[in-house]
């Protein structure tokens, strides 16, 4: 179910319907509400009096809206704003401004650290003029647009077009067939070791082999210790 708020329309019909002495229940029907939805309605939007007018409760209700919101950290103009304008005109990065600010300690700004996805929504979200233009001019990449990275899949560490071990051939699993082999990769603590496996799934047939270190990075960047690769041998 989806919920949308009381329109001023659905306000005037609460009024009228008040005014015909029907009960919340009944109302509720009529708006197809909740009657807790028009219970709480009629109590915060009524006058001292118990009178509810629905022009009244609709400004209410957007003076509560305009006031709920926080401020924004990086408002245009402000001095924490100006001072990250600077910054980036230095040439500094987002992730390189939210580090300094979280270790700078200004008189006029008790709080001056705000993260680099505030500032590079600060910075997206600015109309379309010179400064705007400017500042992502000032980033590294320079793009006119931005993906956060936050709401994307993270692919980093995964093996391109990977075939998960659960898809193996049936006679595999069985184990009746020789030539088939299983790899894995043992790394050790704080990976300052690793260690490749293949075993021959019919016969048990068990071959480690030391990865020097000059290979073993790469190892480590195709694979993980929750990932494994099969290998199939004629």
């Amino acid at each position: 179910m989806s919920y949308s708020e009381l329109s001023i329309t659905d306000r005037a019909t609460i009024q009228v319907c008040l005014s015909q002495g029907l009960s919340l229940r009944a109302i509720a029907r009529c708006l197809s509400r909740s009657p807790s939805t028009i219970s709480r309605e009629i109590r915060r939007n009524s006058e001292p009096n118990n009178d509810y007018r629905a022009e009244r409760a609709q400004t209410s209700r957007l003076k509560r809206r305009r006031f709920c919101r926080p401020k924004r950290k990086l408002a245009i103009g402000s001095e924490r704003f100006r001072l990250v304008e600077y910054l980036l005109r230095r040439y500094l990065s987002p992730e390189q401004i939210a580090g300094k600010l979280r270790h700078m300690n200004l008189p006029k700004l008790e709080d001056a650290y705000v993260c680099r996805e505030t500032i590079y929504t600060a910075i997206y979200a600015l109309p379309v003029g010179q400064l705007r233009k400017e500042l992502i001019h000032c980033l590294r990449q320079g793009k006119s647009t931005r993906k956060p990275r936050r709401g994307e899949t993270d692919r980093r560490g995964q093996i391109p077009d990977m075939v998960s071990i659960h898809l193996r051939p049936p006679e595999v699993d069985k184990r009746e067939m020789p030539g088939h082999w299983e790899g894995d990769l043992i790394k050790g603590k704080g990976n300052a070791s690793a260690i490749g496996t293949l075993v021959e799934l019919s016969s048990g047939y068990l071959i480690l082999a030391k990865i020097p270190i000059c290979q073993r990075s790469c190892h480590l960047n195709g694979l993980r210790g929750d990932q494994r690769a099969l290998f199939h041998r004629a």
